[in-house]
């Protein structure tokens, strides 16, 4: 813009240098310095959590928990509050139920986060105080950040138990869309943005971090999930919307500009409060672990194609990713025999119920290393963990992808391939357990 477009009021700070909007300087003033004095407060202070919860009527020792944080770095017009607004309207109808004498099969634990923005600690000393019982409890994690980043499509990142459910649930909700009138979410989301592999289904992404679902998946492999509005990733490639953490994202904002009919964001807390409901309320959870063997093997495939880029190292240092494909395959033959299994199942017989619905419960738990990922050891779930270059992030099979990243350039050839084998061997393992845990249980 080189500067004299913008009218100089409006944008011009009262520094005594020569402004001018990039790209770059316009003469040698980068050789000039500036001096600026930053005031912060430093302080040890205290943080809120505010927990809720609604007892299940039938198994209160199984947990559905929807949380999400109520901090913010400025206003917080978009991040948190459309996220917070969203959860209190969300416990609100289900008080509303309640008040009526609906109860819920399973408990319902609605948590409201602080200081998620200092480094996701609310939601991080809460899930390490319970993680005994969360283990042994915690059914699935919903999480309810932003529910807006952009206004053009629904954006979905969950475990691939959840995605017949995300599915489902959005072919039953009216699309919010402009010219999408009595369409359903699931048409308007699918024309949108269809999934690069298989452009049938919408896109659904692998859950990264940088929100409060972190502990709960990455850590404690609870089956998590996320839902928001999204702008058009293939015209914008920015990774977040303009003004995010600024001080310019305001009420104002979401009102003239990102949702003025709110239809949105009631959307979204439409889904967020049918995902709850489903995985409250249904007799049998509504996981499909088939989906997770389709997803293990798009992802084997993936890692092993950029293995395959140093095939002469493959075969001098003898690594074989055979183990892992064996391991998928047999997985995916356990899902389809566990599934075959759960609809014949004796609905009427609650101990059956009860036993299917375990196993399905600690299918995710099942991918969890106690001793976690090489430098990371918080992040322990051997299929998911945030990317090592960009947080937000995820990345599949991480120990293998971060073991092959960059290797040509490593020192120790020897020890870098080797490094890869020991992870390859991990994965494998892991995978091969999970199946395990699928077998009928005697």
């Amino acid at each position: 813009m080189g500067g004299p477009a913008a009218p100089d009021s409006s944008w011009k700070g009262s520094l005594n240098v020569s402004y001018n909007i990039g790209p770059g300087f316009t003469d040698n003033s980068s050789k000039r310095k500036v001096r600026m004095h930053v005031h912060t407060n430093n302080k040890i202070t205290r943080i809120y959590n505010v927990i809720g919860i609604l007892r299940g009527a039938v198994e209160p020792d199984r947990y559905i928990i929807l949380g999400g944080h109520r901090d913010s770095w400025v206003f917080g017009g978009i991040d948190p509050t459309t996220g917070a607004a969203v959860l209190q309207e969300v416990v609100r109808s289900f008080g509303k139920m309640k008040m009526e004498g609906w109860r819920p099969k399973r408990t319902i634990i609605f948590a409201s986060w602080d200081a998620e923005e200092f480094g996701l600690l609310g939601s991080t000393e809460w899930a390490e105080e319970n993680a005994r019982v969360l283990q042994e409890r915690a059914v699935a994690y919903i999480n309810t950040d932003s529910s807006i980043e952009g206004n053009y499509t629904l954006r979905a990142d969950c475990t691939p138990l959840l995605y017949k459910l995300v599915y489902n649930l959005t072919k039953e909700i009216l699309s919010p869309d402009e010219g999408y009138e009595n369409k359903s979410l699931y048409e308007s989301w699918l024309e949108k943005d269809p999934a690069t592999e298989n452009n049938s289904y919408p896109r659904i992404n692998k859950l990264g971090s940088g929100s409060d679902f972190e502990a709960y998946f990455q850590r404690l492999g609870i089956a998590s999930g996320r839902v928001r509005y999204t702008k058009n990733r293939k015209a914008d490639k920015f990774s977040n919307y303009p003004v995010y953490h600024t001080v310019y994202e305001t009420f104002e904002l979401v009102e003239k500009f990102y949702d003025p009919t709110f239809k949105k964001q009631l959307t979204i807390a439409l889904l967020r409060g049918r995902l709850v409901y489903e995985l409250a309320d249904s007799q049998v959870i509504p996981f499909d672990c088939r989906d997770y063997g389709e997803a293990l093997k798009g992802y084997s495939n993936r890692i092993y194609k950029l293995a395959k880029k140093h095939e002469e190292q493959l075969k001098t240092y003898k690594v074989s990713f055979d183990p892992l494909f064996s391991a998928v395959v047999n997985f995916s033959k356990a899902a389809a025999e566990f599934h075959r299994r759960l609809e014949q199942v004796d609905k009427k017989d609650p101990v059956a119920v009860r036993i299917m619905n375990d196993q399905l419960m600690f299918i995710e738990r099942a991918f969890i290393d106690p001793l976690g990922l090489p430098g990371r050891k918080f992040y322990r779930h051997v299929i998911f963990a945030p990317s090592s270059h960009n947080k937000y992030a995820g990345e599949s099979f991480p120990g293998i992808y971060d073991a092959m990243f960059d290797i040509e350039s490593k020192a120790d050839q020897r020890e870098a391939w080797e490094e890869v084998k020991r992870q390859i061997s991990i994965a494998a393992f892991t995978v091969q357990a999970a199946a395990g845990t699928l077998k009928d249980v005697a």
